[in-house]
């Protein structure tokens, strides 16, 4: 991060043309990096450092509130835990919705210091289909090794099974309309 040295020259008078232009490269970069900072940051958190001079001082503040001591990070793992195994599709999800949410709290874990195996996390995919999937989660758990699948994998595969049930869905539902039609259902 950008040092502190933006205060080295405290009289504008008497430094020198080199001093006063490395200051005001500073002090833009300085702008930029708080610019990046307050672009990446929630809404509610921005308002807590805005009182913060320097990009440096947000970063500390950031560290400090994200990273915390170990109790926190204790905390914050426990509440991901929790949120990883009540997770489930939801009815009518996409897989690559429900993929998108698992894998989101998965790599929220990681960063607070839990590592999960691909295994585990495709075991947690699988369990909490909807019942749509039934017969399909069968089929992938039946002709795969689940110990080595990764998760592109998995996902590939339900995404197709997907595109099949939708598929069939929209053809069930032209069926039906003509169908409808010849026997003066229709309008």
């Amino acid at each position: 991060m950008l040092e502190h040295n933006i205060d080295v020259v405290r009289d504008k008078a008497t430094a020198s043309e080199a001093e006063l232009k490395r200051m005001e490269e500073q002090q833009l970069k300085d702008l930029k990096i708080k610019n990046y900072l307050y672009q990446a940051i929630d809404r509610e958190i921005l308002d807590t450092i805005l009182n913060d001079e320097t990009s440096k001082d947000i970063w500390e503040s950031m560290k400090q509130k994200f990273q915390g001591s170990t109790r926190v990070k204790r905390a914050q793992l426990q509440a991901l835990r929790k949120e990883f195994e009540t997770l489930q599709m939801k009815e009518g999800e996409s897989v690559n919705s429900y993929f998108g949410r698992t894998l989101k709290i998965a790599k929220s874990m990681k960063v607070v210091g839990e590592c999960m195996e691909e295994s585990v996390i495709t075991a947690k995919i699988l369990r909490f289909m909807t019942t749509k999937f039934n017969y399909v989660v069968c089929s992938i758990e039946e002709s795969n090794n689940m110990n080595t699948m990764t998760i592109d994998e998995l996902q590939s595969s339900l995404l197709v099974h997907e595109q099949r049930m939708t598929c069939l869905v929209e053809e069930e539902q032209v069926m039906q309309t003509i169908f409808d039609e010849k026997n003066g259902r229709g309008r």
